[in-house]
């Protein structure tokens, strides 16, 4: 059950990424070159973030998509976390 739980917190990890990295406002606020993602994009790698979550609900695993669902949210918070360390200037 790990094994097939992983697989897909992996997958959703890498959209995660990819969404967070060209987040417009967060390359704004870095004063970055490029905009970001357009809207379509950043919709298409929501589901995609999505997608391997309800894979695992069609499957009726109640106990994976629970922990798929957590491993999401804390792998959102240690994205931004790492992205705004990454951000930091040194001496701010």
């Amino acid at each position: 059950m790990t094994g097939l739980t992983l697989i897909p917190l992996a997958l959703s990890t890498a959209f995660i990424l990819w969404l967070s990295l060209g987040d417009p406002k967060r390359r704004r606020a870095e004063k970055l070159a490029s905009g970001g993602h357009s809207p379509a994009l950043r919709r298409a790698l929501a589901l995609g973030a999505m997608l391997p979550g309800i894979a695992i609900a069609a499957c009726g695993d109640a106990a994976a998509f629970l922990i798929w669902l957590g491993g999401c949210a804390v792998i959102g918070w240690i994205v931004a976390l790492a992205l705004s360390q990454l951000a930091r200037q040194p001496g701010d």
